[in-house]
């Protein structure tokens, strides 16, 4: 039988992640394009970042027919992040200029570089990325490389950048929660044999 599970936050009742989730305000807007197979993931980090930032959706699926509409927001600057040899390192924003439109890809390496495939515009966009990102506070999953972060963690890491000097480590109280929750269940004995580094 499955356990009765929040609403919003869809985690069980008992691990309801809601009274640590920030509604924080930014100029710049976030939109995550999440690939079907994250929406059930236990580690649903998009759903973290939409559910502390006022200014942030999530959008699910594949191929993303509304897309060219969804990126022609008035007064923004669209951009993607997504690391690569193409990419310009982030940076605070000019006083003239707009505020971005952040593009944020969820998903495994291999399904973001899958909806980049399915979706030209997005592909097309200019892309952007974290320079010497904070290493990931995501003890539960190896990471494919160094630099590799969760989708909230680059969030949070792109917004400190582009809105220095506010704050946005208020978004990873939920995560840090949701972490230590996880590794609790499994056991310490567990975790140690199976995600820490030796």
């Amino acid at each position: 039988m499955s356990r009765p599970q929040c609403s919003r936050c869809h985690r069980p009742l008992a691990q309801c992640l809601c009274a640590l989730i920030p509604n924080l305000p930014s100029h710049t807007r976030v939109l995550i394009l999440q690939h079907p197979s994250e929406v059930d993931h236990a580690l649903n980090t998009a759903r973290l970042a939409a559910l502390g930032l006022q200014n942030c959706e999530i959008r699910v699926g594949e191929v993303f027919q509304d897309l060219p509409r969804w990126l022609a927001q008035p007064g923004y600057q669209p951009c993607l992040l997504f690391p690569g040899e193409h990419s310009e390192a982030l940076s605070a924003y000019q006083p003239c200029a707009q505020p971005r439109l952040l593009v944020v890809p969820d998903g495994t390496w291999r399904k973001a570089r899958k909806l980049l495939h399915l979706n030209p515009p997005l592909a097309a966009l200019p892309r952007v990325q974290l320079a010497g990102a904070e290493p990931s506070r995501y003890r539960l999953r190896k990471a494919p490389g160094p630099g590799a972060l969760s989708t909230l963690e680059a969030i949070t890491q792109a917004l400190e950048v582009l809105e220095s000097p506010a704050s946005f480590q208020a978004l990873l109280k939920p995560f840090d929660a949701l972490i230590d929750g996880q590794i609790a269940a499994m056991g310490e004995e567990v975790y140690r044999r199976n995600h820490q580094r030796h």
